[in-house]
Order: structure tokens, then sequence, then C-alpha cells
């Protein structure tokens, strides 16, 4: 969990994909990753040959209401030397592949930053619908910055009941 703390934390001190403003520290992100576990959800990491974390993709409840149960929020996040290598793909078709074998039946993913293209385009390209733009919710390193909202639906979606959960 040091390694991907540390992505994590470039993430936080450089970029706009993430709106929290201090980086936590690795036993925070542990503490985090044991809450995902409980709920036995999904949390998945990519290692190089060398056995080096290049990113780390997880989901979590999309809002704590027993209604959304069967909605659920990704999260990726790629060190800086992988990106543009296929690496954020690879792990968020993991993770779709994953929740819709749990029977889970809606992904949602609030993208921190409408200037994020890299992220939309991966979430665009694994079939993830835009569903939204809320401007201006966050400000960061200066700037008013917009989350987009975008969907996914996850085996039989809406079209019939889920599985009792």
């Amino acid at each position: 969990m040091e390694a991907v703390a540390a992505i994590y934390r470039h993430h936080v001190l450089h970029g706009t994909a993430t709106f929290e403003t201090e980086a936590p520290t690795a036993d925070d992100m542990r503490q985090r990753r044991a809450a995902i576990a409980e709920r036995r959800l999904p949390y998945l990491v990519a290692e190089g040959s060398d056995g080096q974390v290049l990113g780390y993709a997880y989901v979590g409840a999309y809002r704590p209401r027993p209604a959304y149960r069967n909605t659920l929020e990704n999260s990726v996040y790629i060190s800086e030397e992988a990106r543009g290598h296929g690496i954020g793909r690879r792990l968020l078709e993991a993770l779709i592949q994953e929740c819709s074998d749990l029977g889970y039946r809606q992904m949602v993913a609030v993208i921190g930053d409408s200037g994020n293209e890299a992220s939309i385009r991966l979430h665009r390209a694994l079939g993830f619908e835009h569903t939204g733009v809320l401007r201006s919710v966050g400000r960061k390193h200066g700037r008013w910055l917009d989350t987009v909202l975008m969907q996914l639906a996850l085996g039989d979606g809406d079209t019939a009941p889920p599985a009792t959960k």
C-alpha cells in the first residue's frame, strides 16, 4: 500500500482527478482498502514485470442509502510513468467484469475536472455514457473544477429486478 499511497499522493498534490487536497498516508490507504474488502468489493493493483505497482482501481458504494445498493462508483489511478500504456483500461475492464459477476447493476464514474480527457475517453471506450456535468463544484489549484458523471449498466442493468442483496 506504500506504492498505492505514492501514486495517489501524486494525483492529490498535482492533479485534479481527485478533489482531496491533502494526501492520505499509507495507513489511511490501508484503512480505505480494508473498508472496501469488508464489503467484498474488488480492489485491483497492476504490477509491472519487476513487481513495481503501476496503478490501482477499486469500487465503492455510489451512495450510502439502501436504495443505491446495486450501484457502485469506480476509481482508477495510474502512476505517471505508466500512463498511456493501457493499464487503466485493463484495470477498469477487470473491475467491470468482477462487479457484473457479483450481480451489481450500475457503475458510475465521477470524474474530477471536465478537462480530464484521458479518463473521459477511457470510460467512453468501455461503454460508459455521459450523463451530466456538475459545473464548478470543486476548487483546487486555484481554479474551479467540474465533475463529469458517466454511467455503465452492468449485467441486466435495469431490465430486471436485482438478486437480493
